[in-house]
């Protein structure tokens, strides 16, 4: 294999993504036909390197926030360090701020790789994303082995950003709500009450929402009218659980597929299946595709 440039190009038919493994592992761009349906890396934020301007990046090894920088796990209690300021507390792990290592790469596919040995944190542990793009959209692939001494709990997900438009809508089934917390901790979860659920469609909320919905049924469909394209994200079942951040004020929202429940590290519950955690031991991997099939709509 020859020298691998950078920022890589995956194109199949009408699909075209953009990779920035140096930026967090990240998509920088997802496009259809010619039209975006993630938010575009902008040049400046790529200059810049920063990754809260990308299209998408990890969560690994774990999704959404600890609260208080710490969990108790099998009678030791783990430290995490703050690592978004000016947030309090760790969010998302350590994937998303770091270079990803090219693997392989080609005209339709790519594989990124990331590799750390406890610096700073708990975790030692190899993430691997698998890219493919056909004429049916983006595969991506997640898998995560522990590869430090000692068994730990885990967990991953993906974290798209999707322009604001007005028209925008969004469309999911899940069957609970966990409540939001002060510095966007989530707290228990509740019935999924008719104004917050999305089972049949409708426009981003007016008001905040930073909350994750659990028991997700694996799919979500955003569209996108004036654009006259929507995008559907279909999930493995590890990914339980399904994270909306929809802020009014800002010109993007995100719909992030996770395997965690937001705040379960806190909760410490670690044989709950509904809180998504993953004990891996030594040597132990875990895996999960997200998809991402883009649609035209009737006009």
């Amino acid at each position: 294999m020859g020298v691998i440039s950078e920022p890589l190009a995956l194109t199949a038919d009408a699909i075209e993504v953009g990779l920035v493994s140096q930026i967090g592992g990240s998509v920088s761009s997802l496009r259809w036909r010619g039209i975006d349906l993630m938010r575009r890396l902008s040049d400046g934020d790529r200059e810049a390197g920063n990754v809260l301007g990308v299209a998408m990046f990890p969560m690994t090894p774990y999704a959404n926030r600890i609260a208080g920088n710490a969990f108790e796990f099998r009678s030791k209690r783990w430290q995490v360090l703050p690592n978004n300021p000016p947030e309090k507390f760790n969010v998302h792990g350590s994937g998303w701020q770091l270079a990803w290592t090219v693997v392989e790469a080609g005209a339709g596919s790519a594989t990124l790789a990331l590799d750390i040995a406890g610096a700073g944190e708990p975790y030692s542990y190899r993430a691997m994303q698998t890219f493919v793009v056909s004429d049916e959209g983006l595969d991506v692939t997640m898998t995560l082995t522990n590869t430090g001494p000692v068994s730990l709990p885990f967990g991953f997900g993906l974290h798209p950003w999707f322009d604001r438009d007005p028209d925008a809508t969004l469309q999911f089934k899940a069957k609970c709500f966990y409540l939001e917390e002060p510095d966007g901790v989530s707290g228990d979860p509740i019935t999924l009450p008719p104004e917050l659920d999305f089972a049949e469609g409708r426009p981003l909320p007016a008001g905040w929402r930073n909350n994750d919905y659990g028991g997700w049924g694996g799919e979500a469909i955003i569209r996108f009218p004036s654009r006259g394209a929507g995008l559907r994200i279909t999930a493995d079942p590890v990914f339980r659980h399904l994270m909306l951040y929809a802020d009014p004020t800002k010109p993007f929202f995100c719909v992030e597929p996770q395997t965690n429940a937001s705040g379960a590290f806190n909760r410490g519950r670690w044989d709950d299946p509904e809180e998504g955690v993953i004990v891996l031991g030594p040597g132990e991997s875990a895996a999960g595709a997200v998809s991402f099939m883009p649609f035209a709509l009737q006009s």
